[in-house]
């Protein structure tokens, strides 16, 4: 069946369809001494994604074939596609195609066929190719690039950006690596996704990796980076609080989770605070967060309110277990819907105002990149729940080519740096308060009251406990 390609017409749609069909097979017969079928196809596909949304479709195929044999680097010159002998000659352009004979090898030969084009085609073209050059014939040829290796990953969503990011991406192909990734909430990671279909698993907490990796028998993780909850809000919320003795204000501000979680405990709206001419809603007063029976954030928040309320011990047993559930499960149902991934309320923190989101659970990265990118306004209050709980990103490799993606997340600088611009804590401490001093965001260079998450076993008790409560 033929995808639907914007602003193409079917038959159009069809016809490259077909085209990159036979060229895969094709690609696949050519290199299937050398390069496993598997990683052709994933090559096409990524090359193929390249050229997503050009109104311009007819040489796709040709230059997606281009890509691959140039990246996968075909070891038997015969065969491999030599670079376009010319770019423009009087209304003809230079095109690849492959053709029926064989070389004392039994593999097919590649030849260039000259089509011819009219001069605004020849144009047309040169703009569809988005970085793949058309050489003159006397120019050197191209350097071949080194055989890249696909590696995909399932990961937390507040890693999509790091990922996506174009200094990333080039440390991880100078190292052989263009890595895929699609999110997930952490707890979806471990409990529901099908990891069959990726190299490497990226939760963001030890007890999600943990799950995984008793699940597949794996002893092997990673821990690259990390960052603490946070709770995000707005300097008239933070005022308003600073006076009912929750935030401490400071160079870091602090929110005090005991007395916070007293106020929610006896349905304190927000106009039942004394002299509150700012946010008169009436509403509770409670923190947003993600939904605990998919995500990681909001497992970490349930830690700390967990550890508070079980007078600041670590939740351990069916009998603790039960003394805190009523009041954890309070936290979660009175906020009514809430979203699988910790993007969800902190993009509706930073776009909406404090109308619908006045205290929002967040990692402490997610505050810092934001600054980065210019979207933290003065108005804007970062504080600290004491307690807190450090969320350490947790890689699990599923393959050997996801181990090389974990062990370049851990030991290369160039990555640990980028990490830390992106808001993460690598262990390098001054490396990420520089960023935070640059980007003017107040942030704990040494975090002191920190605790640990429940027993993995005792996480998930809890957060099966909340999750009953919803029904």
């Amino acid at each position: 069946m033929s995808r639907v390609i914007p602003g193409v017409a079917a038959d159009a749609v069809q016809r490259e369809t077909l085209a990159m069909r036979r060229m895969t097979e094709s690609l696949v017969e050519d290199l299937s001494e050398d390069v496993p079928v598997d990683q052709v196809k994933s090559a096409v596909g990524a090359a193929h994604g390249r050229f997503t949304g050009k109104p311009i479709r007819e040489f796709v195929p040709i230059l997606v074939e281009r890509i691959v044999r140039r990246e996968l680097a075909d070891p038997d010159p015969t065969v491999r596609v030599p670079a376009p002998a010319t770019t423009v000659r009087p209304a003809v352009v230079v095109a690849e195609s492959v053709v029926g004979e064989s070389n004392t090898r039994g593999r097919r030969v590649s030849r260039r066929a000259v089509v011819p084009l009219s001069i605004g085609a020849v144009a047309v073209v040169a703009a569809v190719v988005a970085g793949v050059a058309l050489q003159p014939a006397d120019a050197p040829a191209a350097p071949v690039a080194a055989p890249v290796t696909v590696v995909r990953g399932v990961i937390g969503s507040e890693k999509m950006s790091f990922f996506a990011d174009e200094r990333v991406v080039k440390v991880l192909a100078d190292n052989g690596i263009r890595v895929q990734v699609e999110p997930a909430g952490s707890r979806q990671i471990a409990t529901t996704v099908d990891l069959g279909a990726f190299d490497f698993a990226f939760p963001s907490s030890v007890p999600a990796a943990e799950r995984i990796q008793r699940q597949r028998n794996i002893t092997t993780k990673y821990t690259p980076f990390s960052s603490p909850i946070a709770i995000a809000t707005y300097r008239p919320i933070a005022d308003l609080l600073t006076a009912a003795g929750v935030i401490e204000p400071g160079p870091v501000a602090t929110f005090d989770m005991d007395k916070y979680l007293e106020l929610a405990a006896a349905g304190v709206q927000w106009d039942d605070l004394p002299d509150n001419t700012t946010y008169p809603v009436a509403k509770n007063i409670l923190v947003s967060t993600t939904d605990p029976r998919s995500s990681n954030s909001a497992a970490m928040y349930l830690s700390i309110a967990g550890y508070v309320a079980n007078d600041h011990t670590i939740v351990r047993g069916a009998t603790a277990e039960q003394h805190v559930l009523p009041t954890l499960s309070k936290l979660f149902l009175a906020q009514g819907y809430t979203d699988n991934s910790s993007e969800g309320p902190f993009n509706q923190y930073l776009t909406n105002g404090m109308g619908p989101t006045p205290l929002v659970c967040i990692y402490e990265a997610q505050y810092v990149e934001a600054a980065g990118n210019g979207r933290i306004t003065p108005d804007m209050v970062l504080t600290y729940p004491t307690p807190t709980v450090l969320s350490s990103h947790t890689l699990v490799p599923l393959t050997d080519t996801g181990d090389r993606v974990g062990k370049l997340l851990t030991d290369n600088a160039d990555l640990r740096r980028l990490a830390a611009e992106h808001g993460f804590r690598t262990g390098d401490t001054a490396a990420f308060t520089s960023v935070a001093a640059e980007r003017s965001v107040p942030v704990a260079a040494d975090l002191i009251d920190v605790v640990d998450v429940p027993a993995y076993d005792t996480l998930e008790h809890l957060l099966d406990g909340v999750a009953n409560s919803y029904n």
